[in-house]
């Protein structure tokens, strides 16, 4: 068995943001991040970001049963050109962590200034959201829960776009209205587009939910040729189908 798949998966809860995807592209939106072992004392950031794992898909129960069963797996090679990264790991108490720290020490965030290059606080920020520590807290519906981050073999897009706010702190995330306006700054400047030869799976939960997704690729993707729709469509299964080789 190899230790990573060649495909990018990305899922979620909701058939409905399947859909979304397939029209529209990927949406970077805020998400916390456990920053407990970050040199200023926040206990969450939230960075804009589209989340996906490279995890084979004989080890991705235990991933799809938290994160949802309903996703897209598209191919490395798209994400690669489209500035998606895979994460770096970082041990609490480890002389890496306190390296990484260290490169912070000098960033004054009130007054705008990294006390480094021209433009370095924008390669910080960038180093940060791709920081994410082996273990720790992630909220599930605004309760902490413990997760072992590593084992997600995590890979993501973060955009950079100067007029696209890096990251919100907890205060700021929590206000509904104003992260509603952040979000949708992310999906007017930063979403990713795919096409049907990036996509190598369209996962839905259960053999009932395949004609739903047929008839929406059918209906709402009239943009596409009929040799891409049919492309779209051969790339669906359902997770209940494929258990049993999970």
């Amino acid at each position: 068995m190899k230790p990573k798949s060649h495909t990018l998966f990305h899922f979620t809860k909701n058939i409905e943001f399947v859909k979304n995807i397939l029209l529209d592209g990927f949406w970077p939106r805020y998400c916390l991040e456990d920053l407990s072992w970050y040199i200023f004392e926040y206990d969450y950031i939230a960075f804009p970001m589209v989340c996906f794992c490279d995890i084979p898909l004989s080890r991705i129960g235990e991933h799809v049963d938290f994160y949802g069963e309903f996703g897209i797996g598209v191919t490395k090679e798209w994400g690669l050109a489209n500035n998606l990264n895979p994460l770096s790991y970082v041990a609490k108490n480890s002389t890496y962590c306190s390296s990484v720290n260290n490169l912070f020490k000098n960033v004054d965030y009130n007054n705008g200034q990294s006390g480094y290059y021209e433009g370095s606080g924008n390669d910080l920020n960038q180093l940060l959201s791709f920081l994410k520590p082996l273990e720790g807290k992630m909220l599930l519906s605004g309760a902490p829960v413990d997760k072992e981050f590593y084992q997600e073999s995590e890979w993501r897009f973060v955009p950079q776009q100067t007029d696209v706010k890096p990251w919100l702190d907890k205060q700021s995330y929590d206000n509904a209205t104003a992260l509603e306006q952040y979000n949708k700054k992310t999906k007017e400047l930063s979403s990713l587009k795919i096409s049907p030869t990036d996509i190598k799976y369209i996962f839905v939960k259960s053999d009932s939910d395949i004609p739903e997704i047929i008839n929406f690729i059918q209906t709402k993707l009239d943009n596409y040729s009929g040799v891409e729709l049919k492309i779209l469509m051969s790339r669906v299964v359902s997770l209940e189908s494929i258990s049993s080789d999970l």
